[in-house]
């Protein structure tokens, strides 16, 4: 096995057996899709963080990533997955906030595009270096102010993003195809997670549950 096999499969605290212990728990707070459950037991999360976080890798927690930023916990990255899946195929996807990159490594599992933006540079480099050497490449990056949206690629079947709006960005939802799903965090102190679903008459909005995230910007740095 070489290196970067080593790497990839961890060992001790990353290792498959932990991976496992997370998929368990996982299940026991409502998590179903067993694809879903199968791309987080597989995509190895350690990478995505910095060495001297690996071995918190695997448990169910954000962990700190640098500039402010946080990697998801792994709940959460499930749960918005689930429920970006769920309405159907997924030929075009966009993301807002790649961040370490690694619900961007989850979500190219289950589209055959994956358009995701950041307006942090040194993230997107080093997100672009993980999934490089993960040899995921049906993943395009943009450094970006993903407020906007990525209106010369759209519609998009799905669009999820990881940080909080006061309100809707009313692009993101311009940008949907009929049937495409919009899930998002939503407000300031007292954030809620929505699932909006386009129709021909027009929008569906489903509340999911109370989270945290970190706040929506606009600009580049």
């Amino acid at each position: 096995m070489n290196d970067s096999s080593v790497a990839a499969n961890g060992i001790g605290m990353t290792s498959q057996r932990t991976r496992d212990r997370l998929i368990t728990r996982l299940q026991e707070q409502g998590v179903r899709n067993f694809e879903v459950l199968e791309a987080i037991r597989s995509v190895p999360r350690h990478l995505f963080v910095d060495e001297a976080l690996a071995h918190r890798a695997y448990e169910d927690t954000a962990l700190p990533i640098g500039h402010n930023q946080t990697i998801s916990q792994p709940f959460i990255v499930a749960r918005m997955t689930e429920l970006l899946v769920e309405g159907g195929p997924l030929e075009r996807v966009l993301e807002i906030g790649t961040g370490s990159g690694y619900q961007t490594a989850i979500l190219a599992r289950f589209a055959k595009e994956v358009y995701s933006l950041e307006r942090i540079k040194a993230l997107q480099e080093k997100a672009r270096k993980r999934l490089r050497d993960l040899r995921i490449h049906n993943v395009i990056l943009r450094y970006a102010d993903g407020s906007v949206g990525l209106e010369e690629m759209a519609p998009f079947d799905g669009i999820l993003a990881a940080a909080a709006p006061a309100e809707v960005p009313p692009e993101l939802l311009q940008q949907l195809a009929i049937g495409g799903r919009l899930v998002i965090p939503i407000g300031e102190q007292d954030q809620k997670l929505y699932r909006i679903t386009r129709t021909e008459e027009g929008f569906q909005r489903e509340f999911i549950e109370h989270v945290r995230f970190v706040p929506f910007r606009s600009g580049l740095r």
